[in-house]
């Protein structure tokens, strides 16, 4: 089963609520939210607050990505809740397993994500302290950007060390240009859980419950 996890960076921020309200009506699994810190990524987004007031309007599971250095430092600023999901990225910290350890200690589901050049070895020794893992076929730090082609094989890489390796029930979620036409590629290669922004969800043809509806449909080609 898909999970579809709309890009709130991708959002209309002067209708902020209306858009989370189509969200939750057009049956988004996940609420994906950027944090940068213009460290680890050249650019600033999401803060604290912005995280507090969109669990007051949605029940909807954030789904939380950490593009920050050290974050096991800097977990704690956004009360994470019991059932969200935190992916923090393996380039990140010196200290991977602790982090996702804390995470966990939230009731959070702890993820690991990587850059398109990082190698798939860097989760060797952290795979049973994951619920997923984001695979980001993009460079991050700005969305818009083409799909880095060889990430397609990385998904299918990783499929296979999950399930060679007795975890089958860590999934996969792609982020970066998770277009309608890149969407059922990386489905075929083993992505279950899409991070969907302007190329897709948002775009400017149809409405949010269209473009969800057309998206899952897509899967199916």
């Amino acid at each position: 089963m898909i999970k579809i996890a709309p890009s709130i960076l991708s959002a209309d921020f002067s209708k902020l609520g209306e858009e989370v309200i189509k969200l939750n009506d057009a049956g988004a699994d996940f609420i994906h939210i950027d944090v940068m810190d213009g460290e680890f990524v050249p650019n600033l987004m999401l803060g604290t607050e912005s995280i507090k007031h969109l669990r007051e309007v949605t029940d909807i599971p954030l789904d939380i990505h950490m593009m920050v250095e050290k974050p096991e430092e800097k977990l704690d600023w956004f009360d994470i809740q019991p059932g969200e999901y935190v992916s923090v990225h393996a380039e990140s910290t010196r200290h991977l397993q602790r982090t996702l350890a804390k995470i966990a200690d939230y009731g959070a589901h702890p993820m690991v994500a990587l850059n398109p050049a990082t190698p798939l070895c860097m989760l060797e020794d952290v795979l049973d302290d994951v619920s997923g893992v984001l695979l980001m076929t993009v460079n991050p730090g700005f969305a818009g950007q083409k799909l880095v082609p060889q990430t397609l094989g990385k998904i299918t890489r990783l499929r296979e060390l999950l399930d060679k390796t007795g975890h089958e029930e860590v999934f996969i979620e792609v982020d970066g240009n998770v277009s309608f036409e890149n969407a059922p590629k990386m489905y075929h290669a083993g992505a279950r859980a899409f991070v969907c922004g302007t190329s897709s969800i948002f775009g400017k043809n149809g409405s949010i419950e269209e473009n969800i509806a057309k998206f899952k449909k897509s899967m199916e080609e």
